[in-house]
């Protein structure tokens, strides 16, 4: 297996995957708050919601692990700490920025502006470790990929705005993308001395556990659901879980920057899952020219270029 995880076309297609699971929480999160019926301004009952997705998929993965590895899935007193700051960051901090930015700002402004989490990815392994060096084409790559965010939401460029309210949210959303970034690297630097099921299973239950425990302090509620609810919350549990896993062993065997530029797909996936499952309008052009945008922008991150040249921080 880590054999196959270290080959770089089998990165790609993982990524892939992981990026193509994880649009599909767009609709089916818009469908869980209908069947438990969760209004659009409580965030209370949005991060109930959120903690019982991850802190469901924390234990699948959990158990997929016990039934695997058996004892390599103890949790050493070495490990609590940086599995918990992991947690808190990927987890736990990512989702409460995005649930409270976006009751305040617009959903234009959300799309465009979780898109600079590859961006500041890219930026900050570049930064922290010597194997994955910014270089001028993965610069070029983000930009372009980001252009594509922008044709995703080319009608909607009129919502855009700089009122007050709306800069708060704005920041928050922002606060979110960082928070992602940070968890890829902070990931990254985790999986040197840690498996990906131990890390994926425990930072996803303490996110989780964490999420719950504000959404109750919140005053949040989840009414009662029927089956189709509890379907719904078992499968974006199940996407949490495989995705995690995967994209954890995916940045172990990887550079940062060659597996986190594919999550400007994740709009794009989001969109056309939107489209399939709710039955929004998908056939547009542009969202074949943000397809296109994207695709080259992973394209020049990931090429290699003969004689490239690295941007020096020193």
């Amino acid at each position: 297996m880590e054999k196959l995880l270290k080959n770089r076309i089998v990165a790609y297609i993982g990524a892939l995957i992981c990026t193509l699971l994880w649009g599909t929480a767009f609709p089916f999160i818009k469908l869980g708050y209908i069947t438990f019926s969760i209004p659009e301004n409580d965030i209370g009952g949005k991060l109930l919601f959120a903690g019982a997705r991850f802190f469901t998929a924390g234990i699948i993965v959990l158990i997929f692990g016990l039934i695997v590895y058996k004892r390599k899935m103890a949790l050493n007193k070495s490990m609590i700490l940086p599995i918990g700051l992991l947690g808190l960051v990927q987890t736990f901090l990512q989702y409460v920025f995005s649930y409270i930015g976006v009751g305040f700002t617009t959903a234009t402004n959300t799309s465009i502006i979780t898109g600079t989490t590859s961006l500041i990815s890219v930026i900050l392994a570049g930064i922290l470790f010597k194997s994955d060096r910014l270089t001028f084409p993965k610069i070029i790559g983000c930009i372009v990929g980001f252009f594509g965010i922008f044709f995703i939401n080319i009608q909607n460029l009129s919502a855009l705005s700089v009122d007050s309210i709306i800069l708060i949210g704005d920041l928050f959303v922002f606060l979110s993308a960082i928070s992602g970034a940070g968890g890829n690297v902070i990931t990254k630097k985790l999986m040197n001395n840690i498996e990906p099921t131990v890390a994926t299973a425990y930072q996803l239950t303490f996110g989780g556990a964490c999420l719950l425990i504000l959404g109750f302090i919140l005053g949040g509620k989840i009414n009662p659901a029927n089956l189709n609810g509890v379907m719904i919350l078992l499968w974006l549990s199940f996407v949490s879980a495989l995705s995690f896993l995967l994209w954890t062993a995916l940045l172990k065997y990887h550079p940062v920057s060659r597996i986190t530029v594919f999550t400007m797909l994740i709009p794009i996936f989001g969109t056309m899952w939107s489209g399939i499952i709710l039955g929004e309008d998908i056939l547009r052009i542009e969202y074949l020219f943000a397809l296109i945008f994207v695709s080259i922008g992973i394209i020049l991150v990931n090429i290699n270029f003969k004689g490239k040249k690295k941007l020096n921080f020193k």
